[in-house]
């Protein structure tokens, strides 16, 4: 495996660098702290490896004999970004459990994977990549999938850390709003690179 160091050093750059996962880990740091942000965290140190795995193992192909699907999703992915970004742009102060406000679980998080434009470009340049047409196809998806999902887990509480140290300052609803507004547009600007890939 002459390619792993190079893997491993594409999947901490890919994911250390914003986007939206950062972004959101970063908001929900910042409104339910670290240990309700860890469902989020974990949502998508699983549902990050399971697209690899379907991206590795088919989902290519599909794309390869139907460009036109590929353009159409990324669209449409983008589409859903800028609700999103609407949506924390205009997010108030977030409710308490018992007024029924919940971070980004597990689940939400995993599935958000598929509609997150910056994962199919990492996913799929990781598999064209760092895959070869002569090696194990097996082992060579597995290890891409194993290391995104290890390296999301402590990148994912370092954005979620950063987000409760500046809790204090988002306190006041005036730096709230200005916090939003920030995120939202950083959301925004996160994914327009890949549109043009």
């Amino acid at each position: 495996m002459d390619y792993f160091l190079p893997l491993l050093g594409f999947v901490v750059i890919a994911t250390c660098t914003p986007g939206p996962n950062n972004v959101m880990v970063l908001a929900s740091g910042a409104n339910w702290g670290l240990a309700r942000t860890m469902p989020h965290i974990l949502g998508i140190a699983v549902g990050f490896p399971v697209m690899i795995l379907a991206v590795g193992f088919g989902l290519d192909a599909a794309f390869a004999a139907f460009p036109l699907l590929y353009q159409i999703l990324k669209w449409v992915a983008f589409a859903y970004m800028l609700y999103l970004a609407w949506r924390v742009a205009n997010a108030g102060r977030p409710k308490r459990a018992e007024e029924g406000g919940r971070p980004l679980g597990l689940f939400g998080a995993a599935a958000f994977q598929w509609v997150n434009p910056k994962a199919w470009a990492i996913i799929i340049g990781a598999v064209a990549l760092y895959t070869t047409p002569t090696g194990n196809h097996l082992l060579q998806v597995g290890l891409i999938a194993l290391l995104f999902g290890l390296v999301c887990i402590p990148n994912g509480v370092v954005w979620a850390l950063f987000g409760t140290a500046i809790a204090r300052f988002l306190d006041d609803d005036r730096h709230r709003r200005i916090f939003n507004i920030v995120m939202a547009l950083l959301l925004v600007a996160s994914v327009v690179p890949t549109l043009f890939e």
